[in-house]
């Protein structure tokens, strides 16, 4: 029974494909349409390059001043900015990376002047101004995105996120000022109407290694390692807290002929990091103190005009874009503005030399490639 069970099975099997087969060779062939392939997703889904110049007619670099005719300070030093940055995104977050050089005035002169017009020997001599390269990098890492939900998600609140970072610079003054920080912690992101943006990043702070000149053992006599000076001048500061904010919103409210601006800033707190120098003992009660305090940095308000959109349409916005903006950076890289000596305020006498404060109006021309 069961070998004629498996014989009809087989004849059926072997009519039903002998059908199969003539109805190929006597009806035409059926043209199939060819399936385009499924264009690959690129790794960074955005991919935005600038470069800027800008002008700072009223900046500061910490400790440099000259001195006006009455006996009052100017510490008042004009800057050309350059400089170039990137933002990605990618599937599991965001990388901005920015790299900037500040060439400063006469106000603040390069090596070997200390002081406009003062060389280190006390000879006269005309320095050009100092050059200071700042870097910045920022990386964001979506819990969304890492975890597959959309739970971080709800009101205004788009993500929140894992953000790690670093700061460097470096100087060409006569202090060879350098600093390297690490920073870490979460960002909160949220949305502003207009297709905007808010960013909050509460964060851990770390100066890691810096130098300065001034604090080297043997500039002002041998010195004791560690208790009044610095063996080769390097130091590391504690580490201390940091809130980071930015934002950006168009002003979609305007009249559609006049939607060519946008309006963003920053604003970030890093706490006091012990010693301006590394150096506890100098960080006593009084005037001469150079303990560090909460420094604020920040750019409240910058108003763009997209001047590539106006020209030539939706289609090349943001590609040229001329920018005014407002500045304010209090106790800059946490020294203290109405205290610390030789920085912001001469030791000999107390009086503020107006280097520790930066308050000015900005502009500048952005373009993206």
């Amino acid at each position: 029974m069961t070998k004629r069970v498996l014989g009809v099975a087989a004849t059926i099997s072997f009519v039903a494909v002998g059908q199969a087969v003539a109805a190929d060779q006597a009806d035409p062939p059926v043209k199939v349409k060819e399936v385009k392939p499924v264009p690959a997703i690129p790794f960074f889904f955005v991919n935005d390059n600038r470069v800027t110049f800008a002008w700072m007619p009223d900046g500061k670099v910490t400790g440099y001043y000259s001195v006006n005719p009455d006996g009052s300070l100017n510490g008042s030093t004009a800057k050309q900015v350059y400089a170039f940055t990137h933002f990605d995104a990618w599937a599991y977050g965001t990388n901005f990376f920015s790299i900037a050089m500040q060439k400063a005035d006469h106000n603040a002169p390069a090596v070997p002047c200390v002081l406009p017009g003062t060389t280190i020997t006390g000879g006269r001599g005309n320095c050009a101004g100092e050059t200071d390269i700042v870097g910045i990098i920022r990386s964001t890492f979506g819990w969304n995105e890492i975890f597959g939900t959309k739970a971080f998600t709800a009101g205004p609140l788009r993500n929140i996120s894992f953000e790690v970072g670093a700061d460097a610079n470096t100087m060409n003054n006569m202090t060879a000022s350098s600093r390297r920080a690490v920073v870490g912690g979460l960002q909160f992101a949220f949305d502003l109407p207009y297709k905007g943006y808010v960013n909050v990043a509460p964060l851990a702070f770390w100066e890691f290694s810096g130098h300065s000149g001034f604090t080297q053992c043997g500039l002002f006599g041998p010195g004791v390692p560690g208790v009044t000076c610095n063996a080769d001048g390097n130091y590391s500061s504690r580490p201390t807290w940091a809130v980071e904010i930015n934002y950006y919103m168009d002003l979609g409210f305007l009249p559609p002929s006049m939607q060519y601006f946008s309006v963003s800033g920053r604003a970030a707190w890093y706490g006091p990091k012990g010693d301006a120098s590394g150096l506890p003992a100098n960080s006593g009660p009084g005037r001469l103190s150079t303990a560090t305090v909460t420094e604020f940095n920040s750019e409240p308000i910058r108003l763009t005009f997209d001047a590539s959109k106006a020209a030539w349409g939706d289609k090349y916005s943001h590609f040229v874009d001329v920018w005014v903006a407002y500045r304010y950076w209090q106790n800059r890289l946490g020294f203290d503005h109405n205290a610390t000596p030789n920085l912001c305020t001469v030791a000999a006498t107390g009086q503020n030399n107006h280097t520790c404060t930066e308050e000015t109006i900005y502009a500048g021309v952005t373009l993206k490639f």
